[in-house]
């Protein structure tokens, strides 16, 4: 039999679980190759339609529509890829937050993009003024493997 404090103790743990934590924004500027789980605040500066597939008559078929659309901040820009019911929220001049976006990689360089588990909000407009010099999408990555070489072998013989 469980005595009423360990109910309590019980209760406390399960409230502590369900609990949601503040999101961390993050700049523009911070956003790395592979990671996941961003939340941010910026402006939409432009939206080009880059694939518009299907027709919206038929009801089996789903239109399928990406839009490429130049998001930034205080810090830098970066390309967003907008997908289908995200196209209509991305307007320019619009202010957005991105929650729980992430970063893929197309061709070489770093896209923001919101999966099925994130979510995009319009909200009032921001009082910055986005950086528009500093174009992460610019910057062309490369996959480098790296071979570990073991401490104390020499390389030199």
């Amino acid at each position: 039999m469980a005595t009423v404090q360990q109910q309590q103790q019980e209760q406390e743990q399960q409230t502590k679980s369900t609990e949601k934590r503040k999101p961390v924004f993050v700049k523009v500027d911070h956003l790395k190759p592979g990671t996941k789980g961003h939340t941010l605040i910026a402006k939409v500066l432009s939206s080009n339609m880059v694939l518009q597939k299907g027709r919206a008559a038929s009801q089996h078929l789903r239109q399928t529509r990406i839009a490429e659309c130049l998001i930034g901040d205080e810090t830098g820009t970066v390309l967003f890829t907008a997908r289908n019911d995200q196209v209509e929220l991305m307007k320019p001049g619009n202010t957005v937050i991105l929650r729980n976006a992430k970063i893929d990689m197309f061709k070489g360089s770093m896209r923001l993009a919101v999966d099925k588990w994130g979510r995009i909000e319009v909200t009032e407009p921001a009082n910055f003024i986005v950086k528009e010099d500093n174009n992460l999408s610019l910057v062309e990555y490369e996959l480098v493997n790296v071979v570990e070489v073991e401490a104390g072998m020499n390389t030199n013989d």
